[in-house]
């Protein structure tokens, strides 16, 4: 049996071992197939030398090698959205999708099929491809399969977030959330305002290690987007089946943009222009000031941004709305003024305005807010959904309530969290979460009601980046649990403790192999290598199980 990463819901290969063996083929592409097509060609071609032209007019299948895209809607209303099928005979090869994602999904697997060297830019000598002759019918659990980056703290160039985009499509998982602000930096251009990129996208320096660490890093950190990075971004993910999903948080999580344009802050209890983008890790005491010029302002940043980010492609749009501290807010006589004027509950009631105000403002131009589960506070609109962080306990009761939910527990999901005990772990943050663990992670909580339930849209796995300084130590921290989760979003799995991680565990044999040929910097089955410590860079370890909350 091929070692296929997500597992297929159903995998049957010739008893005998027959196999295709494939020397440059044609490639039929037949209505909508297009995409899928050029994809085949480029990647499929770099690593094989095959050019894959389509057959001449009245050139017969039986005289040469033909692999056919065909999309199939019917598959649909049999297996739901995203599915596929692969049929493999000695002559050729059929992939089949429900839909254009569906038949982008094919051919990932078709280069599973094919072996680690098909994931290579270029072939390798003396390279033999072959295909086992069986078939593959398969389909995806959830419809939200996602992967937060957070490029705020640590800013990952343009080339690392298209690269994190083919990872996430050789995984099937089809949602990129990219966490653009923070108070440590400010990520995306926006043309009306550019302090918030020419003085909020660049700190002095950064804390080296948990906020507890005594170290510094004193080379000057930053980088953004601009708009056209942006632009080929969404197009690139868009082409791969991704989603992308723009985060710009309020009102907490914006000191960035209080030290770009300092009246966004509480003025009267803050000379908010002496603060600059902030150096260091953990929450921050410097939020927005609740006043009409505030929302004006994040208006204006808004309509750039869904200009950037078209609904077609990222329907969704993340406001955050997380860890707001209210101590500014009490202690300001505009703050205190505001929240009798708009007769609230005190300093929460403030941050609900906020959130509700831009759950009204997007839901008007045909987008749907999601925020960090605080947002459920204070009561939300019937569209707006909430990312579970907290544990399941927001995700719980926002489905309860009738709003959709994307599960991204922390004590289960976070990848900034570390991967095993001992001190050989760089920077060791959190609980550890094994690549046992994350294949345990259940999405849907066994109390929820059946009603309830479907309103868990999937679930993310989450990378902070506050002690991951570059793409090596990102890799590390993601990769290889990704592909337990991708596993788990895509497959469908028996209960967490019937799981079969040792069939996972002894197809990742192959699959690390992939990663190898794809460049990833994975954590190795054995523990770090050596350049992937970090010995003496305090991080914030927590013993025990993570409480199931």
């Amino acid at each position: 049996m091929p070692e296929l990463i997500p597992q297929p819901q159903y995998a049957r290969f010739r008893p005998d071992g027959a196999v295709l063996e494939l020397r440059s083929p044609l490639m039929h592409a037949g209505p909508g197939a297009g995409g899928t097509a050029r994809w085949l060609r480029r990647e499929l071609g770099a690593a094989t030398g095959w050019v894959l032209p389509a057959p001449a007019p009245g050139e017969t299948y039986d005289v040469h090698q033909v692999i056919r895209l065909v999309v199939r809607p019917e598959l649909a209303r049999e297996s739901g959205p995203e599915s596929y099928g692969i049929h493999i005979a000695p002559g050729a090869v059929l992939l089949e999708g429900a839909d254009e994602a569906g038949l982008f999904y094919a051919a990932q697997t078709l280069r599973q099929l094919l072996g680690a060297d098909a994931y290579r830019r270029a072939p390798l000598p003396g390279a033999v491809w072959r295909l086992p002759c069986g078939d593959v019918a398969d389909g995806p659990r959830f419809g939200w399969r996602g992967l937060m980056l957070d490029v705020a703290r640590h800013f990952m160039p343009k080339d690392g977030v298209l690269r994190y985009i083919d990872l996430l499509a050789a995984h099937k998982l089809n949602v990129l959330h990219l966490h653009l602000t923070d108070d440590q930096g400010w990520r995306v251009q926006i043309e009306r305002y550019p302090k918030l990129t020419e003085v909020g996208a660049w700190r002095g320096r950064s804390r080296w290690g948990h906020r507890a660490s005594p170290l510094w890093n004193e080379t000057p950190h930053g980088g953004f987007y601009t708009r056209d990075d942006i632009r080929e971004i969404v197009a690139y993910a868009a082409e791969r089946h991704v989603r992308v999903v723009p985060e710009i948080d309020v009102p907490g999580h914006s000191q960035a943009a209080i030290a770009a344009y300092p009246e966004l802050g509480n003025t009267d209890v803050v000379d908010t222009s002496a603060l600059g983008v902030w150096d260091d890790w953990g929450i921050n005491e410097n939020v927005l000031a609740p006043t009409e010029a505030v929302l004006r302002f994040y208006e204006g940043v808004f309509e750039e941004l869904l200009e950037l980010f078209p609904a077609e492609v990222s329907p969704f749009v993340h406001i955050g709305g997380d860890e707001c501290p209210k101590a500014q807010w009490k202690a300001s006589a505009v703050a205190q003024e505001r929240i009798r004027e708009l007769e609230v509950d005190g300093e929460d009631g403030l941050q609900s305005w906020f959130i509700r105000h831009f759950d009204g403002w997007l839901a008007e131009r045909g987008r749907r807010l999601i925020g960090w589960d605080e947002i459920l506070e204070g009561g939300l609109a019937p569209g707006a959904a909430v990312s579970s962080w907290r544990g399941y306990a927001g995700g719980i009761a926002a489905a309860e309530a009738g709003h959709d939910v994307v599960m991204c527990p922390e004590q289960q999901v976070y990848l900034d969290h570390r991967q095993a005990g001992g001190e050989d772990e760089p920077m060791p943050i959190g609980y550890v979460r094994t690549l046992e663990d994350v294949y345990r992670f259940e999405p849907v909580p066994p109390k929820l009601s059946e009603e309830a339930a479907a309103h868990v849209l999937g679930a993310q796995a989450n990378a902070w980046t506050e002690v991951m300084e570059d793409q090596s130590r990102v890799d590390y921290q993601v990769f290889p649990r990704l592909a337990a989760f991708a596993e788990v979003v895509w497959s469908r799995l028996p209960r967490p403790e019937d799981r079969d991680y040792a069939d996972f565990e002894a197809r990742m044999t192959a699959h690390y192999r992939r990663l190898d040929a794809l460049g990833v910097d994975y954590r190795p089955p054995g523990g770090p290598l050596p350049w992937q410590r970090r010995p003496g860079v305090l991080g914030r370890p927590i013993e025990g199980a993570p409480p199931n909350v």
